[in-house]
């Protein structure tokens, strides 16, 4: 059950302060020996190592900390702002964490058993119950301290060395902080400047993090804390139970949004866009669900490809743009992200790392997420390309599990669109994971393009327009239905083809049998459309169903929509939709069977073309042959 939101006070935060100061002074912890000589040899960085095994062995070890972080800069006995900031995140954190335990041992038994134990040792199941809320409280004190330096530390890098995770202790809270503590003093000492500090400071955090949740199964007792709200006004900090790792201390998002009557063409693009920034703030924090998931048609990813200039980036700042203002009317949080190439990287496994916070960052239930890949045919690889590098396979893995994996869990805060020039290179199976397809063509008739021009040119100019009526063809509503409209036959020839010989065999369709032979009939061309894009194809019908806009003035003010409750939301969205009809059926099953045959048509061309350029260099290599032959050069 939630238990609410939990608030710590401050003095319960500042009584645990001289420990802390203690533990980030000087400690003594014990810890597995490597079998590395703590000595260099001599006119060398390297270190004796012991001919006799070592490993069964514990010793222990000073850590101080402080001086740890003060040897970065050993010229100058003051601390810089970084060295600063990390000694007293430091030990600020340990404060909390150890705060944050007698809040755990409030809740639970600990806390009178603990009394009880100081007074007669305690035996039997209660003993045996004590060290296991100790062990659990301990849990909890290390994962308190590892996500507020991950989340108090601030910086954009990654260090380019790999950090180990610290040899944990869970005896007691402070055996727990003091082992994580040790680890931190390990993973920065010798980090050639204040940035490198920082960086490996964050990283070490990360890393604590998931051997912590690595961990958890070994814990009992720890469903008291599970679904605890910490809250912590000074420093806005917040745990929820273990759901989430918390991810970085987000910043206030920059960019430059686009409004919708910037966009010319891509009609269906911007408006499905549109509608989905709505979708987003409709979810309810509380119940941590949006009842767009529950009615149906709730876009949780979508792919949008087309040539380059169409207008794939301002549909990005549009969407980010809208959901930023509707978030801020409604005061919740909103946190956008791009994962781009310059996240893949040479070391084995850290791309899909990076894959994976940038993830855990959008799909966060406490806040509003909005999650691009652009250019996710460079991103992510096709498993079959051997020429990819492992990088590349990494991110299309975590992409794959995340998106549609046995533990993907969608609840409506969030969505994710892939963004490409040549979708055709993205991975099929990653390809139909994507629940909508967004045709990004750009301007395609007279008017588009009459009233991009002038939407560009600006106004300072005497030019007049001429017998146009400007932006009349941009009307969404009027654009939109056309573009449904063009939908009801397919453009691609392949599919066509298949369209006519059913119409010719089987009429119009009026069933659902008849939709489901023309499946087939596509399925027997098109091997790739399987269940999953018969899946994505309901999804879309579902869609269509909810076609509905919600008025403007549902969020001009939170109180009208945003902030009621989630049966209230629910009821007022649900009198809204309508039921599809066959023609909707029959323009998603085109609009989604186009972009397959599209794709796979780019494809087949693009290797025709490459087998004739080598054809093309096969004849002129022989006719050079044979001149160096007559010339006897050959």
């Amino acid at each position: 059950m939630d238990v609410g939101l939990t608030r710590i006070d401050e003095q319960d935060i500042i009584k645990h302060r001289s420990v802390a100061q203690s533990f980030v002074t000087r400690f003594i912890v014990l810890e597995q020996s490597s079998g590395k000589s703590g000595t260099e040899l001599a006119g060398t960085r390297r270190r004796m190592v012991s001919t006799v095994s070592t490993a069964g062995l514990r010793k222990t070890r000073e850590v101080e900390l402080m001086k740890t972080i003060q040897s970065v800069r050993s010229d100058d006995v003051m601390l810089s702002p970084k060295q600063h900031a990390l000694a007293f995140r430091a030990r600020r954190g340990i404060a909390l964490a150890l705060a944050v335990s007698d809040v755990f041992a409030r809740q639970t038994e600990l806390e009178a058993l603990t009394s009880r134990n100081a007074t007669a040792p305690l035996d039997g199941e209660t003993a045996e119950n004590f060290k296991q809320l100790m062990a659990a409280s301990a849990y909890i004190a290390a994962f308190t301290l590892a996500a507020y330096l991950g989340q108090m530390l601030e910086t954009d890098t990654e260090p380019g060395e790999d950090l180990n995770e610290p040899d944990f202790v869970f005896d007691t809270p402070q055996d727990s902080v003091k082992s994580v503590i040790a680890g931190l003093s390990a993973a920065i000492e010798g980090a050639p400047d204040d940035t490198s500090l920082l960086q490996r400071a964050k990283a070490y955090a990360r890393v604590t993090l998931e051997g912590l949740i690595q961990r958890k199964g070994r814990f009992a007792g720890l469903g008291a804390f599970e679904d605890n709200h910490i809250h912590v006004e000074q420093d806005d900090f917040t745990i929820n139970g273990f759901d989430v790792a918390p991810g970085a201390k987000r910043k206030p998002l920059t960019m430059q949004f686009k409004k919708p009557n910037e966009i010319i063409g891509n009609h269906i693009a911007k408006y499905q866009a549109m509608k989905l920034a709505k979708m987003l703030v409709a979810y309810d924090f509380d119940r941590q669900l949006n009842p767009f998931v529950e009615l149906g048609g709730f876009l949780f990813t979508f792919i949008g490809d087309g040539a380059p200039g169409t207008g794939k980036t301002i549909l990005i700042q549009m969407v980010a743009g809208l959901v930023n203002d509707y978030c801020q009317v409604a005061g919740y949080p909103f946190h956008y992200e791009n994962f781009g190439v310059d996240q893949i990287s040479s070391y084995q496994g850290k791309s899909g790392q990076n894959c994976k916070e940038f993830i855990n960052n959008v799909i966060s239930p406490k806040a509003i997420g909005f999650g691009t890949i652009d250019d996710i045919d460079q991103v992510a690889a096709k498993r079959s390309d051997d020429r990819a590098s492992a990088g590349q396979q990494e991110v299309t893995a975590v992409l794959m599990e995340s998106f549609a994996g046995a533990s993907t869990v969608v609840r409506g805060n969030c969505s994710f669109g892939m963004f490409s020039n040549y979708p055709e290179n993205v991975d099929d199976a990653l390809r139909q994971r994507a629940g909508a397809r967004w045709l990004v063509d750009g301007p395609q008739t007279q008017d588009d393009y009459i009233d991009i021009f002038a939407l560009l040119a600006g106004k300072n100019h005497n030019i007049p327009l001429g017998d146009h009526e400007l932006f009349k063809a941009q009307a969404i509503k009027e654009a939109v239905s056309t573009a449904y409209a063009g939908s009801a036959k397919p453009s691609e020839q392949g599919l066509l083809n298949i369209y006519d010989r059913f119409i010719d065999t089987h009429g119009k369709p009026k069933t659902m049998a008849d939709v489901g032979t023309y499946l087939h009939m596509i399925k027997e061309v098109e091997p790739r459309f399987t269940g999953r894009a018969i899946k994505n194809v309901t999804d879309a019908i579902k869609m269509r169903a909810m076609d509905i806009d919600l008025p403007d003035e549902w969020f001009e003010a939170p109180e009208t929509f945003m902030h009621k409750d989630y049966d209230a939301k629910r009821d007022m969205i649900a009198e809204l939709r309508q039921p599809f009809t066959m023609d909707m059926v029959m323009q998603e099953i085109n609009r989604y069977a186009d972009s397959e045959f599209r794709y796979t048509d780019k494809s087949d061309n693009a290797a025709v073309e490459e087998i004739i350029r080598r054809e093309r260099q096969r004849e002129k290599a022989i006719g050079e042959i044979e001149g160096m032959k007559s010339r006897g050069a050959w």
